[in-house]
């Protein structure tokens, strides 16, 4: 039982480290585009900044990125 005196407080401490983690997140606004952030990790195009909003339309594939002609297949 003399455990319980030390293990409480250190649970109640992770909780309240991991709930002030969250918080944080929220107000860094790592939360704000889940939809953007999911199409953008399949994008050809590499940026250190994300494009704008209205900028985030579907790219059409490039006939030279379509993939290997009938000839060039093995």
């Amino acid at each position: 039982m003399d455990v319980l005196i030390l293990l409480v407080p250190v649970s109640l401490g992770l909780g309240l480290l991991g709930l002030g983690a969250f918080v944080w997140t929220l107000k860094s606004r790592q939360y704000e585009d889940p939809k953007g952030d999911a199409a953008r990790i399949l994008s050809d195009r590499w940026d250190d900044r994300p494009a704008p909003v209205e900028d985030r339309a579907p790219k059409q594939r490039r006939p030279d990125r379509a993939g290997p002609s009938e000839g060039e297949r093995g």
